[in-house]
């Protein structure tokens, strides 16, 4: 698993690392387009290999029967996939229909923290080693959080590198850690941001993830890794 995550940050920051030269040799819809085809592949096999094996390994607790744990699982996990999601609001431009840009803002989720798919990840993997409970669990929200913590540091990296002096007064603006620009006075919380169809879209997927649930947990199990 830990080889499955390694190659995935590798190629992943790897290529988001040369968008800016393959932009400029092959275009922005290639480009998006041979990025998608290679993060979704590995990211489909390493979910694969996670869903075959998740009780591998030492069950370190098991609270499952204690009523209010399933809940609490999806309750975090919902909360999970409104951080990880708000970068798939521009759909035409992630199926490369329209051009893929990179955007500068520091609106809605971005107030309350500057690397939301770093956060929601966290949510996610607290949510499912708390109900797995399993050592190969747990060594797989470790490797996955190192590597959102890495990506977080490389996209300010690169965001910088791109925008200069315009992304350090939104970095100066914006915080890593959920709220804290908000509390400190440096950012302030609109509700309205959060009323577009985009987060309703994120609501109809939750419901569908949860619908699927079961299905997905016996297409994983049903591969022979």
């Amino acid at each position: 698993m830990v080889g499955l995550i390694l190659t995935f940050a590798i190629a992943h920051s790897g290529l988001a690392a040369l968008r800016p030269w393959a932009e400029d040799k092959i275009g922005p819809r290639p480009y998006r387009i041979g990025f998608a085809l290679v993060s979704l592949s590995l990211a489909l096999g390493m979910i694969g290999y996670f869903l075959a094996h998740r009780y591998d390994g030492v069950q370190l607790w098991q609270v499952q029967q204690i009523p209010w744990i399933m809940p609490l699982v999806w309750l975090l996990s919902a909360i999970s996939f409104l951080f990880l999601y708000p970068a798939t609001f521009n759909l035409l431009e992630i199926a490369a229909i329209q051009k893929p840009q990179v955007h500068l803002y520091e609106t809605g989720i971005i107030r309350i923290t500057r690397h939301p798919q770093l956060w929601g990840q966290v949510i996610w993997c607290l949510a499912h080693t708390l109900w797995l409970g399993t050592s190969f669990t747990l060594l797989t929200s470790l490797g996955l959080i190192a590597h959102h913590i890495f990506g977080a540091w490389h996209g300010d990296l690169r965001w910088e590198k791109r925008y200069g002096e315009a992304f350090r007064a939104v970095k100066a603006r914006t915080s890593l850690i959920p709220f804290l620009a908000i509390a400190q006075g440096r950012q302030q919380f609109v509700i309205k941001e959060f009323i577009r169809p985009a987060y309703l879209g994120v609501g109809l997927f939750i419901g569908l993830l949860w619908w699927a649930h079961p299905l997905i947990y016996r297409a994983g199990t049903a591969i022979h890794w």
